[in-house]
């Protein structure tokens, strides 16, 4: 495998930058700990926030003596928002490092990159990132929450708000396309009316023509699954139109890149989210969690929002595993995870469910004003019900798939 001075330049710094993995023991000894994430690039408005996390996750596990007495190693590579680097670094943290577990990935395109490598490698997998719902695999664990956790409670709270007509935009790959399906089909059970959908690629800045289409149709709001830095042009070319003013926004995506903080106040007032967490939500571990990364990282510290924390709770969770398990090997510890492991961490309790891999979790809406979110309703302990439609690996754990056209019809969706 070859590397660019950029890449080997990126990779030195991250690991400089990891919990100090190895002091006073040998590297083989360690426990390693694999992190894939766009830290630079259209996509690291996401992915450095999840660095933060997973970095700090690695360092209060080894501030507590480590895993079975053994210090964890955390090894950071940046995919840079390419494909290309996803698979290449998730082949050197599984044949190349030997790593324990893998943690890695943003977009769905990425998860799908890599997941088959990780399974071929028999190399654990968690995807700690809110996504479109439907995989199943045994390999692979999502923490992160699902449409029928967040889109399924912000869509009816959005219509009774503002009103029944909807038009949505969405980022064109897999997460937007089949986001915006699971849009149209709460939409329709609620009694609404989807006058449009519209899809763009993650490198478009120019809105204007779809703001256009926006005034013209006259829904009473929108609501987005638009995704990256680029897609941020979105609500400030909405805002300079003066349209936040008329017609209101709902997101599925808005905020978990900490996007409230590069627009203007002015621009966001009054967009509405929901999300398996918020820096509001009100229990002393989140308490405690954002005073500790304050006193770390002083003012660099990054809002937290969902990915950011699923970051830290999937690695906690893994970390609860190994203990469980008494080893860090993979078989024992999936199925110490699958045996209904639970975590308290920020965003509450967040419970594995054994028939998905996924999280049982709270949920939560929040409403921005003056570039923080506010909390104005919450969930608790929401099932993955939409996975759950197509995936049972109780009953076939061989499966190893991404099931989201069967999710979609036995959802009704066409």
């Amino acid at each position: 495998m070859s590397f660019s001075r950029r890449q080997f330049v990126i990779g030195s710094s991250a690991l400089a930058l990891a919990a100090p993995a190895t002091v006073g023991r040998a590297q083989s000894d360690a426990i390693k700990f694999a992190s894939i994430l766009d830290l630079s690039g259209g996509l690291d408005i996401y992915g450095a926030p999840m660095a933060e996390t997973t970095k700090l996750a690695i360092e209060d596990i080894n501030a507590t003596g480590g895993l079975l007495g053994r210090e964890v190693e955390l090894t950071m590579y940046d995919a840079q928002s390419t494909i290309q680097f996803y698979t290449q670094y998730a082949t050197q943290a599984a044949a190349g490092d030997r790593a324990h577990t893998v943690h890695a990935g943003i977009t769905s395109a990425s998860r799908e990159a890599i997941r088959p490598t990780l399974s071929r490698f028999q190399t654990l997998y968690f995807y700690n990132v809110q996504y479109e719902g439907g995989v199943c695999d045994y390999n692979n664990f999502c923490t992160g929450s699902t449409p029928a956790q967040t889109v399924a409670k912000v869509v009816p709270y959005a219509m009774e708000k503002w009103g029944k007509k909807v038009y949505i935009v969405a980022a064109d790959y897999n997460y937007g396309q089949i986001t915006a399906q699971w849009m149209q089909k709460f939409v329709a059970e609620n009694g609404g009316e989807t006058l449009d959908v519209e899809f763009f690629p993650l490198d478009v800045t120019n809105f204007g023509p779809t703001i256009n289409k926006i005034q013209t149709a006259k829904p009473d709001f929108v609501i987005s699954a638009l995704v990256g830095g680029s897609h941020v042009s979105f609500y400030r070319q909405y805002a300079a139109a003066g349209m936040n003013a008329e017609i209101p926004i709902a997101s599925t995506t808005f905020g978990v890149g900490n996007e409230q903080k590069l627009i203007s106040a002015e621009e966001g007032n009054g967009i509405l989210a929901s999300y398996g967490y918020f820096e509001g939500a009100d229990n002393p571990v989140n308490t405690a969690f954002l005073e500790r990364l304050k006193a770390k990282l002083g003012d660099d510290a990054p809002v937290m929002n969902e990915l950011a924390i699923r970051s830290y709770e999937g690695a906690m969770l893994w970390a609860e595993a190994v203990k469980a398990a008494g080893t860090p090997d993979r078989g024992p510890v999936i199925e110490a995870l699958r045996s209904g492991l639970s975590y308290d961490g920020p965003s509450g309790a967040v419970t594995i469910d054994p028939q998905t891999n996924h999280c049982n979790m709270n949920v939560y809406i929040g409403e921005l004003q003056d570039q923080e979110w506010t909390i104005v309703e919450s969930y608790d302990n929401q099932p993955p019900a939409d996975t759950a439609l197509v995936c049972d690996l109780n009953a076939n754990p061989n499966q190893s798939t991404f099931l989201f056209e069967n999710g979609l019809a036995a959802a009704g969706i066409d």
